[in-house]
């Protein structure tokens, strides 16, 4: 049997585009799994903290933390912001920015390698982007992580004592290390089977023909283009 194709996906789940990206991925994968021979995807999400200095709570609105950040003008923020909404629409996504609370995301980090030891990475990455972008959670606060933990199946009293001890800290550094050794200065970042680097929130269709093309390079059916 043909070993799973590796993704391995640097994000950040304050990352706008890094949600329409998984969006996307997933939905390339699932139109490949209909194929009669189907590639098998292990699919692994790694941290990137876009804004490390960002406090837990910021005073001021997504335009005031951009206007801030980027130096634009808040027309102009509105603008990209109104822009990647409607791109998140065309995912099937409903961004709700007027809801957001910009935060620090490295407990957020932290509690997805807690879920990765404990089988619910996919599940715990899902309900974090959609609880930030859609539902105006605050996951800078352990409350709340710990019952978006709690939402997943994950056990609340592990993942408070996990971020309260700080547990899996060194492995969202090491994340952030081998992306500055793979160059990553942007997410998403995709990595495949650590050969082949994805950059962006590609669209569904790519996703699939790379799926494709890494799968037949493995049973010597061609060779992957690059995407």
């Amino acid at each position: 049997m043909t070993d799973a194709i590796k993704i391995d996906v640097w994000s950040d789940i304050a990352c706008p585009w890094c949600y329409i990206g998984k969006r996307n991925l997933e939905s390339g994968l699932a139109a490949v799994s209909a194929d009669d021979d189907a590639p098998v995807v292990d699919v692994t999400f790694h941290s990137f903290e876009l804004s490390p200095d960002t406090p837990v709570d910021f005073e001021g609105d997504e335009l005031d933390f951009l206007a801030t950040h980027k130096g634009m003008e808040r027309d102009q923020v509105a603008a990209m912001l109104s822009n990647v909404t409607g791109v998140a629409g065309q995912a099937g996504l409903e961004y709700r920015f007027d809801l957001l609370k910009h935060t620090n995301t490295v407990k957020a980090h932290e509690l997805l390698h807690f879920a990765k030891a404990n089988g619910r990475q996919a599940e715990l990455a899902e309900r974090l982007m959609s609880a930030y972008f859609t539902e105006g959670r605050h996951l800078g606060r352990e409350d709340e992580l710990v019952a978006l933990a709690s939402d997943v199946g994950l056990d609340a009293d592990a993942a408070r004592e996990a971020l309260q001890t700080e547990r899996y800290l060194a492995d969202v550094r090491a994340d952030q290390a081998q992306a500055s050794a793979y160059g990553i200065n942007g997410v998403p970042f995709f990595v495949i089977d650590g050969k082949y680097g994805v950059s962006g929130a590609q669209p569904a269709e790519a996703f699939a023909q790379i799926a494709r093309q890494v799968w037949a390079e493995r049973k010597g059916e061609g060779a992957v283009v690059d995407a």
